[in-house]
């Protein structure tokens, strides 16, 4: 099977582990580095255009669901291909008509520069198909997580939300979380890498406070008193509320 992916294709890559391209643009809030916002997690949130109707909902339930992002020190920004002009006023008919401040910047990609550099645009994939996507950026500047929607189907904050917790509890505690986790579910124990580790968690699970319905399979109640402490934190109950935009 032949492909045309070079080598720099790989390199231009964005993906999961990589650093995030740091970028300066305009926006609602003025100009904006993504590296001032080292020390904290973003969320890079890309829309086909301002007015959209699927992105209008985004953005209110963005804005509504605020607070949440920042109990996890997690900072906002959303970007347009339109023009700053643009944004302004989708911001503030928002507002006009909801009531909802839009608390976040909106990025005017005019020239699709970070668009291109996130590899949004690019020759197999349409326009609208194009700026749709969400990267979860880690405090020290990583691609933590990436959300991929058509321009037809808007992302869902609070799903979004489950997914911040869930990389937050691996990246403070080193364990990983399995199918459909919810904070305060078991979470999983790292796997084994040796035969002389494999014995030892047999033998030592329930000491360790281990469930293991298989031996490579290890769930674990976070019940330390931090560990309980952060937990709390990052569950507001949001799968109990609804917002409609």
């Amino acid at each position: 099977m032949s492909t045309n992916i070079t080598n720099q294709d790989r390199i231009n890559t964005v993906t999961v582990g990589r650093l995030a391209p740091d970028f300066r643009a305009l926006s609602t809030h003025g100009y904006i580095n993504l590296s001032d916002y080292r020390g904290s997690w973003v969320v890079l949130f890309s829309h086909p255009a301002a007015f959209s109707p699927v992105s209008t909902t985004e953005i209110i339930m963005g804005s509504y669901y605020y607070p949440e992002y920042l109990k996890r020190n997690v900072q906002i920004i959303a970007l347009t291909t339109d023009n700053n002009f643009a944004n302004l006023e989708w911001v503030y008919d928002v507002f006009a008509k909801t009531g909802i401040t839009v608390p976040f910047p909106v990025i005017s990609d005019n020239d699709k520069e970070v668009s291109n550099l996130y590899g949004m645009v690019n020759a197999d994939r349409t326009y609208e198909e194009s700026v749709r996507d969400a990267f979860l950026i880690d405090p020290e500047g990583k691609i933590a997580a990436i959300v991929t929607m058509p321009h037809t189907n808007g992302r869902n904050a609070v799903e979004l939300l489950r997914i911040i917790d869930a990389l937050q509890v691996t990246k403070n505690y080193n364990y990983h979380t399995p199918a459909a986790w919810q904070p305060g579910d078991p979470v999983l124990v790292p796997p084994v890498h040796t035969y002389e580790d494999l014995i030892n968690r047999v033998d030592s699970a329930a000491e360790l406070g281990y469930e293991c319905p298989f031996w490579y399979v290890c769930y674990k109640n976070m019940t330390a008193a931090n560990e309980t402490e952060a937990i709390n934190n990052i569950n507001p109950n949001l799968n109990a509320q609804n917002h409609n935009c």
